[in-house]
């Protein structure tokens, strides 16, 4: 079984968590939900903290603030029209993944949502992760309609890792 999840720390306690032990499930469930076969994709997740996804919000999107997660895309999959489906990427092989995208997780910021919404720090993680996963394939959450499509396809794809509903 090839790696789908490319996991990068920049902060020691994402590696105390085990992130590429919480990232590599969540973002099978994302990609199974969507059927798309995880072989052949490759992501990016980088464990950071909140200085540097505040730099990284700054760079990015002009908000010099720290924020939960964060992701990057390798491609513009959005549908043309909202509530639409994302032109889904095909997988590439095993010596040349399609390269999805990147994700960055605020260590702070993600540990004081969970406690805050009384979840575990490993379901919330989850959650952001499938979430992310998500954005990189083209969903999104600014209209009603593509916030609808995008949370139902969250939700299925934690229940496969037995998480709650988030929302």
């Amino acid at each position: 079984m090839e790696l789908l999840v490319d996991t990068v720390i920049e902060d020691a306690r994402w590696e105390g968590f085990n992130l590429s032990a919480v990232a590599e499930p969540a973002a099978r469930a994302a990609l199974a939900e969507l059927g798309l076969a995880p072989d052949g994709f490759l992501i990016c997740v980088m464990g950071c903290d909140d200085a540097r996804i505040a730099e990284l919000n700054a760079d990015f999107r002009g908000k010099p603030v720290p924020t939960n997660v964060l992701s990057w895309p390798s491609d513009e999959r959005g549908p043309d029209e909202p509530g639409g489906i994302p032109d889904l990427p095909a997988p590439g092989d095993a010596d040349d993944p399609e390269e999805l995208g990147d994700i960055a997780l605020a260590w702070e910021t993600c540990a004081a949502e969970a406690l805050a919404q009384n979840k575990t720090h490993h379901d919330h993680v989850t959650h952001l992760v499938v979430h992310a996963v998500m954005h990189l394939l083209g969903y999104d959450h600014i209209t009603d309609e593509d916030a609808a499509v995008m949370e139902a396809l969250e939700v299925r794809a934690l229940a496969r890792l037995g998480v709650a509903d988030p929302y």
